[in-house]
């Protein structure tokens, strides 16, 4: 599901505070990334059964290069997402996500807005 009006979309920055300030609050990039883009998540284990979510923060970069260190990216819409194993993750409207995962994942959000508000161009 898409957590819109959380004023983190369009932010642009450049990537090394980026990343800063995403894996100072457990936002994970990992191997997730290309030349043009970038995604971070945030893992949430569950109760269920073969169940995981994740909030995922997606970007691309507007100038440079991610693998040279030197984009500035710019945020899209963060996602929450249940990963059902071994099928993967999905994040349609269809899904149902507890509403105090809802909230958690937008406290998260807040958060992470709050740092990258000093830093955004």
């Amino acid at each position: 599901m898409k957590l819109e009006n959380l004023g983190i979309d369009d932010l642009v920055l450049d990537l090394k505070p980026l990343d800063h300030i995403m894996g100072k609050h457990a936002f994970i990039r990992a191997a997730q990334w290309d030349y043009e883009r970038v995604t971070y998540d945030y893992k949430i284990g569950s109760k269920e059964k073969n169940i995981t979510y994740y909030i995922r923060i997606q970007g691309y970069a507007i100038e440079g290069d991610v693998d040279r260190g030197n984009a500035v990216i710019k945020l899209m819409t963060p996602l929450l997402g249940k990963h059902y194993y071994p099928h993967g993750v999905e994040y349609g409207e269809e899904e149902n996500f507890p509403e105090n995962l809802v909230e958690r994942a937008k406290n998260l959000i807040s958060n992470v807005k709050e740092e990258i508000t000093l830093y955004k161009k």
